[in-house]
């Protein structure tokens, strides 16, 4: 693609420019924003070192030819190679809370995030009946450090499999000065971890299944397959967590799990098991809640 950059004066010429071009590639939205105008405009701001939330102040500045030059390379990769924004700038937002993100992980986007601590409450209790934590399959500790302050006398563990993505989680802990309540394992799930019981597991384990995995646009395809593939039915990860939890669970403890699109699937894998499915803004069946007793006799 070629970027007339030199045709490109002002900041609103860009916005313009990258709307339209979005459009015309049709571009696949959905890490961190839903449309071209959003995620050009924050692309825009971020790569001019401006203020997230002040675009109109600046609309019609002229950029320096330094700016274009940053700013063409910048949409080139995003239009011709598809690289999403997050990987672009190395950040991703969950509500107000940012986090360093590389290809290494997961662009953060869960469902989760959104529950807690009100929407647990009814399950959990308040914050303070949440001493032990796990975070299973953590990616980049967005949910562990969501985790570390909706329930601040909790000790969190977060587990991945990857090193790489612990690396990453590694420094967003680090950010939020949470290396004292957060503790990083490297393991298959529950197979390496110690001898410890939770109160609370919350988990966005891979869940992707074959045929949509074939189907991915080619932003995701820049993530991580090891995060999205869940098997043939997206199930496999979550089967192994059902199957193990109850032994890292306290007694009444709660196990959350996000599983995108594949409620039916679930519901038919594990007919006996009373799921409580927790609505979201923009979900009402993604997220399931299990108390550690409905899983043991749910078997």
């Amino acid at each position: 693609m070629t970027i007339p950059a030199g045709e490109l004066e002002t900041l609103r010429d860009w916005l313009r420019w990258a709307v339209s071009r979005f459009g015309e590639a049709r571009l696949h939205f959905g890490h961190g924003s839903n449309e071209a105008y959003d995620e050009a405009a924050y692309l825009l701001l971020h790569a001019l070192h401006l203020p997230l939330d002040r675009l109109e102040p600046f609309l019609d500045a002229r950029l320096t030819q330094a700016e274009r030059a940053t700013l063409g390379q910048l949409f080139t990769r995003r239009i011709d190679e598809r690289v999403p924004a997050a990987y672009l700038t190395h950040e991703a937002w969950l509500g107000d809370f940012r986090f360093y993100v590389d290809e290494r992980v997961l662009i953060p986007r869960s469902f989760i995030a959104e529950l807690m601590p009100g929407g647990l409450a009814p399950y959990v209790g308040s914050a303070g009946d949440v001493r032990a934590a796990l975070d299973m399959c953590t990616g980049s500790g967005c949910l562990a450090i969501l985790l570390a302050h909706a329930y601040p006398e909790a000790d969190v563990d977060a587990v991945d499999i990857s090193s790489a993505a612990l690396a990453v989680a590694q420094r967003n802990v680090s950010d939020y000065a949470l290396a004292d309540r957060i503790n990083l394992i490297r393991s298959d799930l529950f197979a390496n971890l110690p001898e410890k019981t939770y109160d609370l597991i919350i988990s966005n384990p891979p869940y992707v299944t074959a045929t949509a995995m074939e189907a991915l646009p080619g932003e995701y395809r820049h993530e991580p397959a090891l995060a999205l593939a869940g098997g043939d039915d997206g199930l496999d990860a979550v089967r192994n967590i059902l199957k193990q939890a109850p032994q890292f669970l306290n007694p009444g403890g709660t196990l959350v799990v996000e599983l995108g699109h594949n409620r039916a699937a679930a519901e038919q894998a594990f007919p006996r098991l009373p799921f409580v499915w927790l609505a979201t803004a923009d979900s009402e069946d993604g997220v399931f809640l299990v108390k550690r007793e409905d899983i043991v006799n749910g078997r």
